[in-house]
């Protein structure tokens, strides 16, 4: 199986999901409470395909200096999700972040993994991509057996999950458009590549009108649901209506 690091900073309001925050009727403390959501289900995914997780925490002092915390640390709060999350919590590895930008912090990590610790594959998520589930990690898991690199398209040209046999030049890999300029990366150094099914992931307040309606009728068809993700949206009250012309997210009592 896939070594999986899930790359993330800790669910702290004005740092978690800042841009969705900003562009949505969420408030910072609440997107960070969608962003706890997602990163559990995320965690719950790699548990149950057998993948193993690495999660992979800023340090303290490299965090903007309005979010960090005297007391307390990054790692203590994302143990604290796997707790809530895993049945066995001690199965998820912790790691700090090295790097000073987030390609610079993911292909630290991913090279020490394929060139020092020699696993067979690495995959790369961000936590943000909700339906993400176990039967989809295991059919990353198995294109990885024959492909030097496999992405995740989503929406806005992201990429919401990136494995790879293979190292690539990841200084400015993840730069807009990130599935193309990790498909540029691969090629370049002779990789074949293939796509993952595409997955929508949640970054801005245009994201939660597919989130939330998604979420909602997969509940009334009695189908899989991200299970802490589905919560949040139901507890907030969250639902997507017409507004103008407009789908418009809104909250109900």
């Amino acid at each position: 199986m896939t070594v999986v690091v899930l790359l993330v900073d800790p669910p702290r309001p004005g740092l978690a999901l800042s841009e969705l925050a900003a562009t949505s009727p969420l408030s910072e403390a609440e997107a960070a409470d969608l962003h706890a959501a997602m990163l559990k289900d995320t965690m719950v995914a790699v548990s149950r395909s057998g993948g193993d997780l690495l999660v992979n925490y800023p340090a303290e002092e490299h965090l903007p200096e309005a979010s960090r915390k005297e007391e307390g640390t990054a790692e203590a709060e994302l143990r604290a999700l796997a707790v809530d999350a895993l049945e066995d919590p001690d199965e998820a590895r912790f790691e700090v972040q090295v790097g000073s930008s987030f390609g610079a912090r993911a292909g630290n990590t991913l090279q020490h993994l394929l060139r020092d610790e020699d696993v067979a594959s690495a995959t790369l998520l961000r936590g943000d991509a909700p339906f993400f589930t176990r039967a989809k990690m295991d059919s990353m898991s198995m294109k990885l057996r024959t492909t030097d690199v496999v992405l995740g398209p989503s929406t806005g040209g992201r990429c919401y999950v990136a494995g790879f046999c293979e190292s690539v030049d990841f200084a400015d890999a993840f730069e807009t458009p990130e599935l193309q300029t990790l498909t540029d990366r691969a090629t370049d150094t002779g990789h074949d590549v293939a796509f993952a099914e595409f997955q929508p992931t949640v970054r801005t307040g245009a994201d939660l009108l597919t989130l939330v309606p998604t979420i909602r009728a997969r509940w009334q068809a009695s189908k899989i649901v991200p299970g802490h993700t589905a919560e949040f949206v139901v507890e907030e009250g969250l639902h997507v209506v017409e507004g103008g012309g407009e789908p418009t997210l809104v909250r109900e009592d």
